[in-house]
């Protein structure tokens, strides 16, 4: 059996996969549910996998066998993905392939065969450029692209506390940090997926995804606001001592059940029609 040290990201992938599986749009699946043409497994190639989560909420959704090309620049993340493979619904085999890269620089090339594109959680995370060149990719595969969990600036907590909204703009602006002369979009990067298919006139339907967290998820519902909690300070250092209360006071409510959090993400589904 194969072990791992344990990996902070790892963990935190692990504790969020359920809240993902239950925010994803299910209903856009129905669009990519068609067989290929040719008498050959489903090829999907999810970017940015991660421990291969989207893999396993999708496959089961999808029909007979198929084959996954997992894209992902951390090594320990897809070895974590072949030991936790997906399962097909209808018992169908499902053959899962790993590929160490940067998808930043993907081209249509390492699309080859692919009739689906998926990612997760991923957009925010990039520029600009990387994104027209992520779409430039899928348009020249002409398959369809199914992109999903992009957050979009959309949080609520409740019970809700006035320092809450000062808290999320300095996280959305965190999310928006030049990083090593990247300038990531954050919140703005579902909208500028969606112009960038358009621009390839390729039509994009968007839904809501947000993670509901309630007095079932008070682990994930900690987590989540500490790194976003966190964020924030890092953007704004002088947010520290003014709102250090503020955080006791919102894990404490965590801790007892009595936050629930929603946090707005968009899906996108591209090339479908």
């Amino acid at each position: 059996m194969t072990t791992h040290a344990t990996d902070p990201f790892a963990d935190w992938l692990a504790l969020r996969e359920p809240a993902d599986a239950a925010a994803r749009a299910g209903d856009l699946v129905d669009r990519v549910r068609a067989r290929p043409a040719a008498d050959r497994p489903l090829v999907v190639h999810d970017l940015g996998s991660g421990t291969g989560s989207m893999a396993r909420w999708l496959a089961p959704r999808l029909p007979g066998p198929q084959h996954w090309v997992l894209h992902d620049r951390d090594a320990d993340l897809l070895d974590r993905a072949r030991a936790a493979p997906p399962r097909a619904a209808d018992g169908s085999p499902v053959r899962v392939e790993t590929r160490r890269s940067d998808i930043t620089r993907l081209t249509v090339d390492d699309l080859a065969g692919a009739d689906l594109v998926t990612a997760s959680a991923l957009l925010d995370m990039l520029t600009a450029e990387e994104i027209d060149r992520i779409v430039a990719a899928c348009a020249g595969a002409g398959r369809p692209a199914l992109f999903t969990l992009s957050v979009v600036g959309r949080v609520r907590l409740d019970p809700p506390d006035p320092l809450d909204a000062e808290i999320a703009a300095a996280f959305d602006a965190h999310q928006r940090r030049t990083v090593d002369g990247r300038t990531l979009l954050g919140p703005d990067a579902a909208a500028a997926t969606v112009a960038a298919f358009r621009r390839h006139r390729i039509a994009v339907t968007v839904r809501s995804s947000p993670w509901r967290l309630g007095t079932m998820h008070a682990a994930l519902t900690a987590e989540w606001f500490t790194g976003w909690y966190d964020a924030a300070v890092e953007q704004r250092p002088e947010l520290a001592a003014r709102t250090a209360g503020y955080a006791r006071r919102r894990l404490a409510q965590a801790a007892a059940g009595r936050l629930t959090v929603t946090v707005g993400h968009d899906d996108l589904l591209a090339g479908a029609d």
